[in-house]
C-alpha cells in the first residue's frame, strides 16, 4: 500500500508540474519584475506559490461541487480537459507562446500591476485552466480521503517547486540557454500530451461505454 501512494504521488506530481511548468514561467516572470528590488521579488515569488496552492487546493475541494452545480458530467469534464491540455501540450512542443495561459494584452497590463504575483503570474499562467483542469479530473479518480490527502500533498509539492524556481529565476535563466528552455518546454508538451490522451480516452470511454468494450474485448 505505501508504494502504491508513492507511485500515485510520483505519477501525479509529474503530470501536474509539467501542466504548471514553473520553468516555462521564468522568462515572464523576470519580464514583470525587471524594475522591482530583491525584496519585493522574494516576495513577489513567495506570494505567487501560496496563490498558485489555494487556487489548487480550491479546484481540489470545490471543483466536483462546481461540475454539480453547472449539471456537468465528470466524463465530459474529463474530454474537455483533455483538449484544453492537449492544445497546451502541442503549444509547448512547438515552444510557442500558449493564449489560454495569458494573452500579450494581459501580459502588457500586469507591468503596471502593483502585484503581479495572484494575476498573471499564479493565475491564469501557473495555476491556469489546464491545471485546474488536471487537479479535478486527479481528485475523481478516487473519493476515499487517503487519495484526496495525496493529490493536496501533489499541490503543496508543486506549489513549493514553483517558488524554488521563482526564487532560483536569475541563476536558472543564466545558465539556460533560449534552446534549453525550448527542450525542457517540449519534453513537458510531451508529458501534457500523454495525460491529455489519457484523459479524453478515459472521458469517451465513460461517454460511450460500448466504445470502451469494444477497445478491450
Amino acid at each position: 500500500k505505501p508504494m502504491w501512494y508513492w507511485n500515485e504521488f510520483m505519477k501525479m506530481l509529474a503530470g501536474l508540474t509539467a501542466v504548471v511548468d514553473p520553468i516555462g514561467a521564468i522568462p515572464v516572470y523576470l519580464s514583470l519584475i525587471q524594475h522591482r528590488s530583491r525584496r519585493e521579488a522574494r516576495r513577489t515569488a513567495c506570494l505567487c506559490a501560496v496563490a498558485v496552492a489555494v487556487a489548487m487546493m480550491t479546484a481540489l475541494f470545490s471543483g466536483e461541487a462546481l461540475l454539480r452545480f453547472f449539471g456537468i458530467g465528470l466524463p465530459a469534464f474529463r474530454v474537455a480537459g483533455g483538449i484544453l491540455i492537449l492544445l497546451m501540450g502541442l503549444n509547448m512542443l512547438q515552444a510557442s507562446h500558449d493564449r489560454s495561459r495569458q494573452t500579450p494584452e494581459e501580459t502588457a497590463e500586469s507591468v503596471d500591476k502593483d502585484s503581479i504575483a495572484v494575476v498573471p503570474m499564479a493565475i491564469p499562467m501557473l495555476s491556469g485552466p489546464g491545471a485546474i483542469s488536471t487537479v479535478i479530473v486527479y481528485a475523481n479518480l478516487d473519493h476515499s480521503v487517503g487519495h484526496w490527502l495525496l493529490v493536496a500533498a501533489v499541490i503543496i509539492a508543486v506549489a513549493t517547486l514553483v517558488l524554488i524556481a521563482l526564487l532560483l529565476a536569475h541563476p536558472i535563466a543564466s545558465s539556460l540557454s533560449r534552446t534549453s528552455l525550448n527542450v525542457i518546454s517540449r519534453v513537458m508538451g510531451l508529458i501534457i500530451l500523454s495525460i491529455a490522451v489519457e484523459f479524453i480516452a478515459q472521458g469517451v470511454s465513460e461517454l460511450f461505454p460500448v466504445l470502451g468494450k469494444a477497445s478491450f474485448g
